[in-house]
């Protein structure tokens, strides 16, 4: 069982710079994508981390051989490239047709997708603290759509569309998710990350125009070298946090990446109002939001609230 390294001021900060790059990134993105598609966003995305990746891991000669797979890791393996890269796609097509604030709160399913899929394939159990976060979670949704949901519930327009697609990319991530899971049990996170990226690449090759980087301004050619150096710092950052703090506080402080976006959306728009659009939300919505975020975090604590008071009660029992 992997023991973390106590480090829990370091580990913190670390999610936290995670938190705070995952919840820039959709306001990086959408200024990218007025002068370029989802496809070719997600094609550099990719292709940058991987030969990084690839660049780090030869120099340290530890680059993956396929042939350690077997036939069963390998399918795994096609599955975890066509989930995530899938994910970054329906992603940005979903975030071409909301705001960033929406778009970071409707990914917050993906988690909670995966933790049903654990369920089915691992046989992980949902205990009582996570239905009260998966409760407070939907209630919180309920209030944040509350000006549109007649217009969710009867009309595909745009907006409906984009909710649709962002949860194919919630799903998307999940069935990564969970092929990732058990392909840690025989390569390293960095060694899976980059075949995934390096693979997506070369797939996604017919759908990219990758010549649309000479039409982007200077402001969306920043914005774009952002985003891929975004993809690596995060996760890199996420990483390493999990061996520093526990999952489950990790997890919990990534929650509330909705909250820094929409925090960051309103300065944004009050600086630059020609460039970032604010969310035009009433309280009650914001409240949803709210609660939304506090049910994620729950659900990714609770296990680990469950066992100290577990463990608590065990030992005052033996002190008795």
């Amino acid at each position: 069982m992997h023991v973390t390294s106590g480090r829990w001021l370091y580990g913190f900060l670390l999610a936290l710079t995670t938190t705070l790059l995952w919840g820039v990134l959709p306001i990086m993105l959408k200024q990218v994508l007025q002068g370029m598609d989802a496809a070719t966003v997600s094609w550099y995305r990719m292709l940058s981390s991987g030969v990084v990746l690839l660049i780090w891991l030869g120099v340290r000669g530890q680059l993956p051989s396929l042939r350690s797979l077997s036939p069963a890791n390998r399918w795994l393996l096609a599955v975890a490239v066509l989930g995530l890269g899938c994910n970054y796609v329906l992603y940005v097509q979903g975030l071409d047709r909301l705001t960033p604030g929406t778009m970071q709160l409707m990914i917050q399913l993906a988690p909670i997708m995966l933790m049903f899929g654990s369920m089915l394939v691992f046989g992980e159990r949902f205990g009582i603290g996570q239905l009260a976060g998966l409760a407070i979670l939907l209630l919180g949704f309920v209030l944040f759509f509350n000006q549109r949901l007649e217009e969710l519930f009867t009309q595909l327009t745009d907006y409906t569309l984009g909710i649709l697609i962002t949860l194919a990319a919630a799903f998307a991530w999940a069935l990564y998710g969970l092929a990732q899971k058990q392909l840690l049990t025989v390569w390293s996170s960095v060694s899976i990350m980059l075949v995934i990226y390096l693979a997506c690449a070369v797939l996604m090759l017919p759908l990219v125009t990758p010549s649309q980087i000479l039409e982007l301004d200077a402001l969306q050619l920043w914005m774009l070298l952002g985003c891929c150096l975004n993809t690596l710092v995060a996760y890199g950052a996420f990483a390493e946090a999990l061996v520093h703090w526990e999952a489950s506080r990790v997890g919990a402080t990534v929650a509330t990446t909705p909250l820094f976006t929409f925090a960051l959306v309103g300065l944004g728009s009050a600086l630059w109002p020609t460039v970032i659009q604010p969310e035009l939300l009433n309280s009650l919505a914001y409240l949803g939001a709210l609660l939304v975020v506090s049910g994620s975090a729950l659900i990714a604590l609770a296990p680990t609230l469950l066992h100290q008071w577990r463990t608590r009660r065990l030992r005052q029992g033996v002190n008795r």
